[in-house]
């Protein structure tokens, strides 16, 4: 009954999103450095990946950036150089703690945030004593270089899609060394659904960042891509080209499932990961993935689970629990 109505809640906010486009599928490759291209593009997004996750640690590597600060926000040029100048220069809007400490959180809203998404989280950080960066993703808001929808960066062209995911992994990394160079010494990081999963890989690459909150996790980009109900544009453009198992492969290499294994002696650090029961958009049985590859390498966590969907966490009162979850555990463990 509750499952029944709460699917029937979660398609219909979904549908309120009327200007979805699928995007022409493209292979994307000149999107991809140094990838080692064959006759077949498929055989070249399988190698590429193939070459790339056992290099992750330089596939999401940054370089230093200069940093400009004005009326509360941090503007750098992001370590990728993406085609789109538009979408190259990384801003971060800057919470300050009223009474500074050495704590600090980076967060990452989700795809097509619009420019209040997460505020409210970002304020109720700052006035518990924790200065916060609300990232902007890559083309979105002030990046996004055609609009209004945040469309290319998860769309039917494979590379661009990964470079975006690498492209927000080295902007949140960045914006740690800003913290870093202001003072801060304890910094977490917290994500919401594709934010998560950027924010996922930014934590298991980067030993900073001591505690995380995750909000809608899962396990294989590709997978929610196919099945989740928000991606069903984007699946009409690949699905001609490549099956489900295929493009579970071709994005590999931006799946939190193809590092957890590297966080086994990360035994120090704090993190929370958040699956609501009944999301049709990062839907459960993927989440569950993650918890298992979690279990089989012995690798501690915390998580909570929500009894409402993906939409629906942002209604009221989900989205009072949601808050508490995550401003709780930042102040319990950072």
């Amino acid at each position: 009954m509750i499952q029944t109505l709460m699917h029937k809640w979660e398609r219909q906010l979904s549908l309120r999103d009327k200007n979805r486009t699928t995007l022409p599928f493209e292979w994307g490759l000149n999107f991809l450095d140094h990838a080692q291209t064959s006759a077949d593009p498929k055989e070249t997004i399988f190698r590429f990946n193939q070459a790339a996750i056992p290099d992750s640690h330089n596939f999401f590597a940054h370089q230093n950036r200069e940093y400009t600060v004005s009326e509360k926000t941090l503007e750098y040029r992001s370590s990728v150089a993406s085609p789109y100048e538009q979408n190259n220069r990384a801003r971060c809007r800057i919470y300050e703690a009223k009474d500074r400490t050495n704590r600090a959180v980076i967060v990452l809203p989700q795809w097509n945030a619009s420019e209040t998404s997460h505020a409210a989280l970002c304020r109720l950080l700052a006035r518990l004593g924790v200065t916060t960066l609300r990232l902007t993703l890559p083309y979105h808001e002030e990046r996004n270089p055609v609009g209004p929808r945040a469309d290319y960066m998860v769309s039917p062209n494979l590379g661009r899609t990964i470079q975006a995911i690498r492209q927000a992994v080295q902007d949140a990394r960045n914006a740690a060394d800003w913290l870093q160079g202001e003072g801060y010494s304890r910094i977490g990081l917290m994500g919401t659904s594709v934010g998560s999963c950027i924010s996922f890989l930014t934590f298991v690459h980067d030993p900073r960042f001591q505690v995380g909150v995750f909000n809608h996790v899962s396990s294989f980009f590709g997978d929610v891509v196919w099945h989740g109900i928000s991606t069903q544009h984007v699946r009409i453009g690949i699905e001609p080209h490549l099956t489900k198992g295929e493009l579970h492969d071709a994005w590999a290499v931006i799946s939190p499932n193809s590092y957890v294994s590297r966080l086994r002696y990360e035994d120090s650090r704090k993190y929370l990961l958040i699956s609501a029961r009944y999301d049709l958009t990062f839907p459960p049985d993927l989440s569950h993935l993650l918890f298992e590859e979690h279990d089989r390498h012995g690798i501690p966590y915390d998580v909570s689970f929500l009894p409402c969907g993906h939409y629906t966490s942002a209604m009221t009162p989900f989205k009072h629990r949601v808050g508490y979850l995550i401003a709780n555990y930042f102040r319990k463990h950072l």
